[in-house]
Formats: structure tokens, sequence, C-alpha cells
């Protein structure tokens, strides 16, 4: 057999390999890694493809060849042997969707498909970003993930990242997110008993959309954690096996131990346990893990470089039944924090002024830092009139989120308590309890100051540091 009569049947034949060529025509500058994984995703997808499997699960850590495997060349390679398919591929926002879209297109415009595949064409009456169809009278349209598809079928639905990491710890975005699968995205098979469904993604969350699938049950799930949890062997297609022992790493030329180690420690363990080794950690479950938090014992003194930070998550009802207000002093030295005060209590308006101003005299911090919501807003303006200019503060996403961000500082031992206060107990408490406890107001007091001091935002007009001693 003849080169180019050998390279056509590889490509035609093995998805695997034309999974390698296809690589090659949408990422430049980047040398193809083969390994066992891509294989193992490829007999999958092949599966789906002749009708063996019509539900497949993926789940693997990001940057593995998982969009390219499934939302890039498979739709390619379907097309090519069928050009009447039609497909429908899902990513959490349309910018992504339309970029793999596009990279397919890149591949079928390639003079190697096209070689290869020569009864498929792409039709120059349907040829947008969004969506493009065979001159066969096949397609493939990108969506986001809760777009719409009203009238609109397929043989095969990709589901790929249906979640952004940013948005995984949202209740709201992950409900949202499986209310779309259960309700839009069923419906829209043009083939109920021959339609087949893919979902390939990093796991983020217990509940998340995977977690509600597998929860429903029926799904074939290849599972691709960074290092291996079990011994198993994983099929890799034609009769082939990839044995891999307790402790093995998915692609060591890519990411050895060492890069792994990095990644664990720059995002943390939870979110490690999760988008590397696809098992998520339940929320509860000691979010902020006790043997994180550092202590200290006595006065801290001053340093030069010190600076004093008082972070305040106010309610302004007071009331058995209301929130408390809460008020927490830190101090900032070398990239560590030490949590020096807490003030605690339910307290209307005036009494409320009266102790924010009371602990900034007390303290004389560079920086107060209150939420912009109604009642801090109040606060923010009125508080000007005692000379305190308090930095107003936006909060992003919801508490969980900003806690989940708030615990790499605790991780990392970068969070410090005293060994003994007269408000420890209860913000132990609360912590532990978190985010199921009765109250969360000292942990969103905490998440305010950690985020702030960690991306370094801007503080306002220069209060007082130790340095202007």
């Amino acid at each position: 057999m003849k080169p180019s009569d050998l390279f056509r049947h590889l490509v035609r034949s093995e998805l695997g390999f034309f999974t390698q060529r296809a690589f090659a025509s949408v990422v430049q500058g980047d040398a193809f890694l083969p390994n066992w994984h891509i294989d193992a995703i490829a007999h999958q997808l092949e599966r789906v493809a002749t009708g063996k499997v019509k539900r497949l699960l993926i789940t693997m850590p990001p940057r593995s060849m998982k969009s390219v495997c499934a939302s890039v060349a498979f739709p390619a390679w379907l097309l090519g042997h069928d050009p009447t398919k039609r497909i429908i591929c899902a990513s959490y926002g349309q910018e992504l969707a339309v970029k793999l879209s596009n990279q397919c297109r890149t591949v079928m415009n390639a003079d190697w498909y096209r070689n290869a595949f020569p009864g498929t064409a792409i039709s120059r009456s349907k040829n947008t970003e969004a969506e493009f169809e065979t001159t066969g009278g096949g397609s493939r349209m990108a969506t986001s993930v809760g777009g719409v598809l009203t009238g609109r079928g397929g043989h095969i639905l990709i589901i790929d990242d249906p979640i952004k990491p940013a948005d995984a710890m949202s209740e709201t975005v992950r409900n949202t997110t499986n209310a779309w699968y259960d309700m839009t995205v069923l419906s829209r098979l043009d083939q109920k008993t021959k339609g087949a469904i893919i979902v390939v993604m990093q796991r983020l969350h217990p509940d998340d959309l995977v977690g509600h699938l597998l929860a429903k049950g029926g799904w074939t799930h290849l599972n691709l954690p960074a290092i291996a949890e079990i011994d198993e062997s994983i099929p890799t297609g034609r009769g082939r096996v990839h044995h891999r022992a307790i402790g093995d790493l998915l692609h060591p030329e890519r990411e050895p131990q060492k890069i792994l180690d990095e990644l664990k420690a720059d995002i943390g363990s939870f979110a490690f346990a999760a988008q590397y080794q696809q098992a998520p950690i339940p929320a509860g479950g000691n979010m902020f893990d006790p043997e994180w938090i550092q202590r200290y014992e006595g006065n801290l003194g001053c340093e030069r470089g010190d600076e004093i930070v008082q972070s305040w998550d106010t309610a302004t009802k007071p009331g058995q039944l209301n929130d408390f207000s809460v008020g927490m002093t830190w101090l900032v030295r070398r990239g560590a924090y030490y949590l020096l005060d807490v003030f605690r209590a339910r307290l209307g308006f005036p009494e409320l002024r009266r102790a924010i101003v009371d602990r900034y005299e007390h303290y004389r911090p560079a920086a107060v830092l209150i939420e912009d919501k109604a009642s801090g807003q109040s606060l923010i303006q009125d508080l000007v009139s005692a000379g305190i200019y308090a930095t107003p503060i936006e909060p992003e996403g919801d508490k969980v989120m900003r806690a989940y961000s708030a615990t790499l500082a605790f991780e990392a031992g970068r969070v410090a308590f005293p060994r003994t206060a007269p408000w420890l107990g209860d913000l132990e408490a609360e912590l532990r309890a978190f985010p199921h406890g009765r109250h969360d107001d000292q942990v969103d007091c905490i998440s305010q100051f950690v985020i702030w001091a960690r991306d370094g935002i801007d503080c306002g007009p220069r209060i007082r540091s130790f340095d202007d001693d």
C-alpha cells in the first residue's frame, strides 16, 4: 500500500489517528504528544458513532485534549463518514462554542481531510461561525448552554464544558444548567431511540451536570483522573487495554508529578480534587479545614511594612431574628493575615456607625472595607463626616463562591487566629458548619477581606500604616 493510501486509510478508520492530524491543523506552536488516554477517548467516541453507546460521559482534567477530541475532531470525522449527520455542540459560552466550531471547520477545509473524505464538503449556502452545513444536508451547530434550540434537533448532541470553573460554586448556575439539560437537551434528539448524547467536562462540584446525570443512571462513564486512585484496565480500541495502577499519572510527559503538585498548591485541594481528580468534595465537609488555621499567641507588636485592615459585613435591623453585623480587624504582615479582633452584634444604623468609628479610632487601620450593598452604601457615605474613607466592596458571585475562593489562603497557611480569644469559639463553629450553618456573616466578612488582600485591590485614600510612624 502506498504511503498516501495508508494515510488515507488510517484517517478514515482510526479516530485516534484522525485526532492527531486534526490537532496539527488547529493548534499552532505545540507538538502533539500521543498518549493512551486519547486512544481511550477515541474508542468510546467510535462506539457512539456505531450506535453501541448512546449516553457517554467523559470526565478528565483541563488541557488534556478533551475539546479537540470531542468537539473538533469527532464531528469532522462523523461528517466525513456521513455528511447527512446533524450535530449540535454546546459549551458554557457562545464564544467558546464558536471557537470550537471554527476549529472543526478548519479541519474540514484542510487538503488532507478533503482527500480522505471526498464526498464531504461544506456548503456555501450555510457557512457561518455558529453553524455550517454540508452539501449532503448534514450540519454542525454551535450554541451556548441555555441557548435557544427551539425548532432545532440533531442526531448527536455534544455538551463540552457546560459550566465555567468560576461559576461552579453557584447553586443557581448549577441548577440552571441541569434544568436546561432536563427540559431542553433531551427533546432535541431527532431519533430518540438511536440518537446519542455526549457530555465531556472536568468535574467542578458534586452537583454539576455529570453528578446530576450519574444520579439518573444509564450512562457509560470514561473517568480519567490526573492521578489514578484505583487499579483498572481501560479499553483503548481493537481489543487493546491500558492497565493503570494506583498512582499512575494520566499524561506524565505533559504534567509530571512536580507540575501537578504545583497546580494543587496554586488552586487548592478542593479545586484539585474536582478538576484534576474528578472527585469533587461535598460542600459542608470542612470547607475550612481546622488544620489549615495557623495560631499565634500574645501581642504581635508592629513591624515595618505592617498594615491594619478592617472588614465589615453589615446588617442594620436589630433583633434576634435578624443577621449580625460583623467587623474584623486584621494585621497584614509579609503576605500573612493575622486576625486580631472580631466584633459581632445585632445593631441598628446609629449603633453600628458608632461601633465602626470606635474600632477605627482604636486600631487606626489603613483600610476599612464595607460591602457596597443597601446598608453599606449609607454607612460608606455617612462615615466620611467622621474622617473615615471606607472602601466600597462589590461582591462577585454568591457567598459559597466567595468562601471557596478564600479557602486557598487558609490552605496555604497564610491565615492565623489567636490561640485564645472570647470570640474564637463562635467563629470556628461557624466555619465548621458553613455553608449549612444558621449564620454565615463571619464567613462572609472573612471572604471579603481575604479576596481584597489577595487581589491587591487599591484601598483608596491611604489612612495609615506602621511605616508612617
